[in-house]
C-alpha cells in the first residue's frame, strides 16, 4: 500500500494558510494529485507566457474578442521593462530546475528556451513531484506564472464581445468585463455578460454554456462562429488558463491567429466543458 502524507505543494500550503485542510500526497510522492495536475498546468502556462510576453516587448495591447478599428500599434510606446524582466526570469529558473534534474537524472540538459526547458519539466514531472525540493518548485513556477499574467496581461479591466444578443426583438450584443486582478479560476463566479442595449438583459458567466445554445439558436443563419482567447475561456470557465491550453491540445480544437494571438473554435471549446461536466455528474 502507497504511503501518503501532508502535501506539501503550493495550493495546499495557501489552503492551510487559509486554515483549511492539506490534502494527502498521491502515489508515495510529495505532492497530491491536484498539485502534481497544478505544476503541470503552471509548466504548460508558462510556455505561452513567455511568448505573451515577448509580444508586449513591442508595445503591442493584450488582444480581446473585439476587432481592431485601427491598425497598428500607437506609436512611441516604451520599452517594455517588466515583461523582459519576467521572460528573463523564466530562463534562469526554469534552467536552474532542468539542470536539477538533468544533474540528478544523468540526463543531457535540454536547450536553454523556455519552450524547451517547460517541455523537459514536463517530461519528468513525476520525478520532480517525488524530490524533496517538490514544494519549492511548485511554488516557484507558481510565482513565475503570476508574474507572467501581471506583465502579459496588464489591462486593468476590458470588455469581451461575445455576439448578438439572444433576447427576442433585441438588437445588442454581448459583453462580459472583466479585470486584470480577478485573472485566477474562480474568481469571476458572479461576472455579469450585459446586452449593451438593455441592462435588463443580463446573466451571469456562470450561464455561459447555455447562453451560448441560445444565442446558435437564435442566430441559425450566422456566417461566422465566435472566437474565444485562452485568457477568455479561463474566465468564462473558471478553469486555469494552463488546463485551457493542456485541453485545446488534447481534444484538437479548431484554432485560428488573428494579429499574433491564437483563438479557439468557442463550439469546440463549450462541447468539450460540457463532456467535462457529464462526466462528474
Amino acid at each position: 500500500m502507497a504511503v501518503t502524507a501532508l502535501c506539501q505543494g503550493e495550493g495546499c500550503r495557501r489552503q492551510a494558510a487559509d486554515g483549511r485542510s492539506r490534502r494527502r500526497t498521491a502515489d508515495g510522492g510529495r505532492l497530491c494529485r491536484t498539485c502534481r495536475e497544478r505544476l503541470d498546468a503552471a509548466l504548460a502556462e508558462l510556455a505561452h507566457l513567455y511568448e505573451e510576453c515577448g509580444r508586449m516587448l513591442a508595445g503591442a495591447t493584450p488582444g480581446s474578442l473585439r476587432e481592431r478599428t485601427t491598425g497598428g500599434d500607437l506609436p512611441g510606446l516604451p520599452f517594455n521593462g517588466a515583461a523582459a524582466d519576467v521572460r528573463a526570469r523564466m530562463v534562469s529558473v526554469l534552467g536552474s530546475w532542468s539542470g536539477l534534474v538533468a544533474q540528478e537524472r544523468g540526463f543531457a540538459s535540454p536547450p536553454r528556451t523556455v519552450a524547451a526547458l517547460t517541455a523537459f519539466l514536463r517530461r519528468n514531472g513525476d520525478w520532480l513531484a517525488a524530490h524533496p525540493a517538490a514544494a519549492e518548485a511548485t511554488e516557484e513556477m507558481a510565482r513565475l506564472v503570476r508574474a507572467g499574467r501581471r506583465a502579459a496581461f496588464p489591462d486593468p479591466a476590458r470588455s469581451i464581445r461575445l455576439g448578438a444578443c439572444p433576447e427576442s426583438g433585441c438588437a445588442g450584443s454581448l459583453t462580459v468585463a472583466v479585470r486584470g486582478e480577478a485573472r485566477d479560476a474562480g474568481r469571476d463566479a458572479g461576472r455579469a455578460i450585459v446586452c449593451d442595449a438593455d441592462a435588463a438583459h443580463r446573466w451571469t458567466s456562470d450561464q455561459w454554456s447555455e447562453l451560448s445554445r441560445s444565442m446558435d439558436a437564435e442566430d441559425r443563419t450566422a456566417a461566422t462562429e465566435r472566437w474565444l482567447t485562452a485568457a477568455d475561456i479561463a474566465r468564462l470557465w473558471h478553469t486555469p488558463t494552463g488546463t485551457v491550453y493542456r485541453l485545446a491540445s488534447e481534444q484538437r480544437w479548431r484554432r485560428r491567429n488573428r494579429a499574433g494571438r491564437t483563438y479557439y473554435n468557442e463550439t469546440d471549446v463549450r462541447a468539450c466543458f460540457e463532456r467535462r461536466a457529464a462526466a462528474r455528474t
